[in-house]
This record gives C-alpha cells, structure tokens and sequence, in this order.
C-alpha cells in the first residue's frame, strides 16, 4: 500500500491527511476538519455534509482511493484536499511523510475503542456473534489490521513532539470535553485561524454543533446508504460517541 501511495502526485501544502488508529471517533473529526477548512467557501446550511456521509467526503486511501487496481488521479481534487487513512505513521509513503501536507492524528481510550470496534463489526453481514471477549484478546494481542493500538499511537504522538508544526495529535476525550478548544486547535495548524469577528460571531461554536453526533446522525446524508466496502448501514456508525461507553 504504501509502495501505491508513494506514486500519488508530491503532496501540497495544502492536503491534510487525517489518521485514525482503529475505531476512535472517525466521524468526529472528519465533520469538523471539513467544515474548518471550507468555511470560508460556504456556509453550514450548504455544507455537503448536510447531503453526504463524511466518508465519502473525507476518503480512506486505502479503503477507497486505492482500493482497486488503478492508480487514481489525485490531481483532479481541487486545493485543500482531504484524504484519511488507518496506516501507522512508518507505514506512509514518502510523498507523505517528506512532503507538505498536514497530519491530524486522533486516538482514544483503548477500552473505549475495544468496544466501538466490536459493535463496528457485528454490523458487518456474517459477523452478527462475533464474542466481545475475542474481539477482547485479540485487540490485546496486537492482531489487528493496521498494527497494534499502542504501536500505532505512539509512532504519532512521537512525530507530532518532533514535528509539531506537520503532526497534530488529539485525542477523543478532548474533543468531547471541549470541542470548541479542539478546533481552534486544528484551525490555526491548519494555518486557517477564525477571525476576531467570526470568534465573536459565534462562527466555531456553530461548526462545533453542527458537527456534533446528535446532529450529524439526524442528517439526510447519515440517514441512507452504505460504507463503501464494508456493506454497513451509514446509521450504525453513529452509535453513542460517549467518552467511558466500555463501562456500560
């Protein structure tokens, strides 16, 4: 994958790359980082994610893109492309990781990621009884498809310390205990802070309501249709988001 990856036209400065280790809140980031970069070009009411699921707005390299045979044209992707990826960071081509773009990282409690992975999967046709205690061990093992949670955290979180201004690491909880903070955040490492006027406004607490579950679920896009792929229900990915749900 990354040998495909490394045949993508060099990297702009204005692509972010935005990275998950395993089930940790992919929606949650991909709503707002979307709506970040485009608020200057439409307003909430015009945004495609009224109309289409994150996925498909923010797309996995190796899940979509590359998921066939042929190399996609990513030049045809106009400025302040967005793409996402579940590959470990040494994993990346060098296009990448030498290149221009931004990197933001999100991870979560493992505990928490156990669980969501779990439901994420008995959605999956064939995959209904699957034994939460497998799913257990095996997340404990390290078997997973992209490399262990641990690995995979930390060879992020080790780039965002050495190159803070190219990795931007988050983490779920964050996000949930303040989602106004968080985005600001990714809004200046994106080099796109919000005005004075746009702060008083009220401009980053309406894209962080907006981009909250409870409303994204409740969109026409959400609603219809399935994960590319996977075969999913798009409504089976909006299930509680809740920071401590493995308790439950």
């Amino acid at each position: 994958m990354s040998v495909l990856l490394g045949r993508r036209k060099t990297t702009s400065l204005f692509d972010i790359n935005v990275i998950f280790g395993g089930q940790v809140g992919q929606i949650n980031l991909k709503a707002p980082v979307l709506a970040i970069v485009n608020h200057t070009r439409f307003s909430l009411s015009n945004s495609p994610l009224n109309w289409a699921n994150p996925h498909n707005l923010v797309p996995f390299l190796e899940l979509t893109l590359y998921a066939g045979d042929g190399i996609p044209d990513l030049t045809s992707i106009p400025c302040r492309r967005l793409f996402a990826t579940h590959l470990p960071y040494a994993a990346l081509a060098e296009s990448i990781k030498q290149g221009k773009s931004r990197i933001v990282y999100i991870t979560r409690n493992p505990l928490d990621v156990i669980v969501s992975f779990w439901h994420f999967n008995i959605s999956i046709p064939g995959l209904a009884d699957w034994p939460l205690e497998e799913c257990f061990e095996m997340f404990c093992r390290g078997e997973e498809l992209f490399g262990p949670f641990r690995d995979h955290a930390l060879g992020y979180w080790k780039e965002s310390l050495e190159k803070a201004h190219r990795v931007l690491f988050l983490r779920y909880e964050d996000m949930k205990e303040d989602p106004i903070l968080q985005i600001k955040r990714i809004a200046e490492f994106r080099a796109l802070p919000f005005s004075d006027e746009e702060e008083t406004a009220g401009v980053i607490e309406e894209i962080a309501k907006f981009c909250s579950l409870s409303n994204l679920k409740d969109l026409k896009g959400n609603k219809i249709g399935k994960f590319q792929g996977f075969q999913i229900e798009y409504k089976f990915l909006f299930r509680k988001g809740e920071v401590g749900d493995h308790v439950n």
